[in-house]
């Protein structure tokens, strides 16, 4: 009985010692985005550093253990680029930046949101290639990076997110082929329109995606 209560007290301490450090951890991460992008209508305002945790910000949702669940800034009038600390929101499941003026790539840290179900990153500014790595999010059902200047080739390792429900593209400068195996066997080619260097569907068993110099 008294090893059991040692291990309980010892558990409680561990969480209690944990706690603060997810979500210091995780306010580091949000503020780092804060001071990445200007912020016009201060709509992140209450996104205070010295808080213990980012739970009382608006915009940020958290489950019951104080952990960052979503974020919602979509449509906020945000201009300047994302961050790479957002790969450490560990438990957030959507991530909703849509409708702003935002620049740069899509950080490939992103691939660490492991939780993530929702990514809408459309109608930005954002360049570069799609990150390779965005297809670890084995949760993911909604991905959305349409009307922005992303360029270079989808990769195929996206078609391994078989809970992927909706995939939108369209309104880049995308190139090569885009795939048709796995997930995206079910996307039409509305998900791909408008990308003028975007050939078409990959001819599976005829010929390899890659080859081509149009990217």
């Amino acid at each position: 009985m008294r090893a059991m209560f040692h291990l309980l007290a010892a558990f409680l301490l561990l969480s209690t010692l944990l706690a603060p450090a997810n979500a210091n951890l995780e306010g580091d991460a949000l503020y780092a985005l804060r001071r990445s992008v200007k912020d016009p209508n201060g709509v992140l305002e209450s996104w205070d550093p010295t808080l213990v945790d980012p739970c009382t910000w608006f915009h940020v949702t958290c489950d019951s253990d104080n952990r960052v669940t979503r974020l919602d800034l979509g449509n906020a009038k945000l201009s300047g680029s994302l961050v790479p600390e957002l790969g450490n929101l560990e438990r957030l499941q959507y991530l909703e930046l849509y409708m702003n003026n935002l620049t740069g790539p899509i950080p490939k840290e992103l691939g660490g949101l492991r939780s993530l179900v929702s990514l809408d990153l459309y109608h930005n500014i954002l360049t570069g290639s799609i990150p390779a790595s965005l297809s670890k999010l084995s949760n993911l059902k909604f991905l959305r990076l349409n009307s922005n200047n992303l360029t270079g080739k989808i990769p195929r390792e996206l078609t391994k997110l078989g809970s992927l429900k909706i995939f939108d593209v369209s309104n880049n400068d995308l190139c090569g082929t885009f795939p048709t195996s796995g997930s995206f066997s079910k996307f039409s080619e509305e998900s791909f329109m408008n990308n003028p260097r975007l050939e078409g569907p990959e001819l599976m068993g005829f010929v390899r995606y890659d080859v081509g110099g149009s990217c």
